[in-house]
């Protein structure tokens, strides 16, 4: 199931509001020299992935593809993409009560960014009156954030999110894992694989650093009016009835 809406939040009951922090602090670097000194370090090897395209035989075997990204298929699975302006820039993979999102930048050819990424991400978190540990995971380096949120009754209130990050060639893939996979490691081991599994197509043009890596909806996508329930034998049918839905896209197999 393929829902598509604005970029403005991941599912609010996802990763909504650290989504804003996150594009608040992607607009801005860091500046420090410590940031700069992070971003020099090379890539580290990816034995388990995420992948580049040039490293997996078909890379739409079991795949949704996005053009950009080609995001591992599951039973149950609703997969958001998110619009900023025209472009396709984000996809969310919701199951259950659990979503990762995922992004993919454009990255100079011999230096990652997630180091600075991390000290950019932690400092617009902390400003905000969030807390931010930075701990090594299954996924290598992440931030486990506290991020403020305004609660439905209007008062304020904290989300936990899971910022994850890997650099590859020339690209660098960013997932936000929130919901119960951000508190409860047994929920978040098939969101991590996810991720791991994922297929990066960076393509050969001139990128700046840190530009976004656009996506496109699948050749056999089809709009579905908010309402109406998929049909049940979807490939990637199920997902959760109870979020927020706009108009949704389905997946004919």
């Amino acid at each position: 199931m393929f829902g598509r809406r604005n970029k403005k939040g991941a599912a609010e009951d996802a990763a909504g509001e650290a989504e804003q922090v996150v594009d608040s602090v992607d607009a801005e670097a860091d500046g420090t020299e410590a940031g700069r000194e992070r971003a020099r370090l090379e890539p580290e090897p990816r034995p388990d992935g995420p992948w580049d395209d040039t490293e997996v035989r078909d890379p739409a075997e079991g795949r949704v593809d996005l053009g950009g990204l080609f995001v591992p298929g599951v039973d149950g699975m609703e997969l958001r993409v998110e619009v900023a302006g025209d472009a396709i820039v984000a996809a969310t993979v919701v199951l259950r009560d659990s979503a990762v999102q995922l992004q993919a930048f454009a990255a100079p050819k011999r230096e990652g960014i997630w180091g600075e990424v991390r000290d950019e991400i932690a400092g617009g978190i902390t400003q905000q009156g969030g807390i931010v540990d930075e701990v090594e995971g299954p996924l290598g380096w992440e931030l486990r954030a506290q991020v403020p949120v305004q609660l439905p009754d209007g008062t304020g209130g904290f989300q936990v999110v899971r910022f994850v990050g890997v650099d590859g060639p020339r690209w660098f893939l960013r997932g936000v894992i929130s919901g119960q996979g951000a508190v409860q490691p047994q929920a978040a081991g098939l969101l991590e694989n996810i991720f791991r599994d994922t297929v990066v197509v960076r393509g050969e043009g001139p990128m700046a650093p840190r530009d976004p890596i656009v996506l496109k909806l699948p050749n056999d996508a089809q709009m579905v009016p908010e309402g109406v329930q998929q049909e049940e034998n979807s490939r990637f049918s199920g997902g959760m009835g109870q979020l927020q839905r706009g108009p949704e896209i389905t997946e004919v197999r």
